[in-house]
């Protein structure tokens, strides 16, 4: 795309306001009260985080684990683009996150990895499983 295509304005602008980027993370929970607090947090927290201690399929009933999808990248292939790199892919993994939410009520997260080797960027990824329901590896 160039600087004469009529789209080249029109997705800078898209992508920077009026809050740069396409997603946010959002609260499920009332947060109004310090007893929401102490729920959300300290020291409630401990009693699901005991339960998965106990029984790590609770991770799903106590966490948005089941529900979240994590969108993986070191950008070295994306499409139409080519290696664009880490952080140059960000906005194509935000796209992703977004395309998730959209069509099927998935909550998602960008990862972009500044990391070639393979071996290297596997172990990366696989460290990361316990937080997410889901991986999806993009444009590596």
């Amino acid at each position: 795309m160039t600087q004469k295509d009529p789209l080249h304005d029109d997705a800078l602008k898209y992508h920077c306001c009026p809050k740069p980027g396409k997603i946010e993370i959002r609260a499920t929970k009332p947060m109004e009260t310090q007893r929401d607090l102490a729920l959300a947090y300290s020291p409630g927290v401990a009693v699901p985080c005991l339960e998965i201690e106990k029984d790590p399929i609770k991770a799903l009933d106590y966490t948005a684990r089941g529900n979240v999808v994590a969108v993986i990248t070191n950008g070295t292939a994306v499409l139409g683009l080519g290696d664009i790199g880490a952080l140059a892919s960000k906005p194509v993994m935000e796209g992703k996150a977004v395309l998730f939410k959209k069509f099927a009520n998935i909550d998602s997260v960008d990862i972009e990895v500044d990391e070639l080797d393979v071996d290297k960027f596997v172990d990366i990824v696989a460290a990361l499983e316990p937080t997410y329901g889901g991986i999806n590896l993009e444009d590596i």
